[in-house]
């Protein structure tokens, strides 16, 4: 219980995770291409995107869908899809998560943010539908990633597909459409790559 008489800003101040956590989430995570052959329990999945859904996005608005491919059947679906070099790993891996965009995410918009009429902004307006969808659904792959880590889940995202194809394969009303996929397990950290350079933050970064 904080004392009555401290400073809210101070009160507010949040204390950093620990390193570990900070390990497991950035520093030895590793983008995986070979996988153990540990199943992923469908409620981790469940862990995982309820974590990854309390992200901030526009307006509360939430465009990604999620769709878990866990069978041989649902991965079968897949492969004709997917760049050759991506076949093999794809396959191999537990699970693979289809992230995806709702071309109509805003009708949810006075469930999700009822303090204001959002939802008009929207209705109608194909080209802004896209831009907000498409730009916060992919933060929102971005904190199922964390998420996932988090959780001790390994992950594999990529491009390297033919989203066309993909679409009328999964998505055949046109309602939702891809933005990446995602594989997901344990991966073999026997089959990784050192790790590449990354750009520092004198090159990626201006303080104004």
């Amino acid at each position: 219980m904080h004392n009555q008489s401290e400073s809210p800003s101070l009160a507010a101040i949040k204390t950093p995770i620990s390193q570990e956590a900070v390990d497991q989430l950035f520093r030895e995570a590793r983008t995986y291409s070979a996988w153990l052959p540990e199943p992923v329990p469908v409620e981790l999945l469940r862990k995982a995107y309820e974590l990854a859904r309390l992200g901030p996005t526009s307006a509360n608005g939430s465009p990604a869908r999620f769709v878990f491919l866990t069978t041989p059947g649902a991965k079968a679906l897949l492969k004709p899809v997917l760049a050759p070099g991506n076949v093999d790993k794809t396959m191999a891996a537990p699970v693979t998560v289809i992230i995806a965009w709702d071309t109509e995410f805003h009708e949810n918009l006075p469930k999700l943010f009822p303090q204001a009429d959002i939802r008009s902004y929207f209705a109608g307006n194909k080209p802004l539908i896209e831009e907000h969808a498409f730009r916060n659904s992919s933060l929102q792959a971005a904190y199922f990633i964390l998420a996932a880590r988090a959780l001790g889940l390994d992950c594999g995202p990529m491009s390297g597909f033919d989203a066309d194809k993909l679409n009328a394969q999964f998505f055949p009303d046109g309602k939702w459409k891809v933005n990446l996929i995602c594989n997901l397990g344990y991966g073999n950290p026997n089959k990784l790559h050192t790790r590449n350079p990354r750009l520092n933050f004198e090159e990626a970064s201006v303080i104004l």
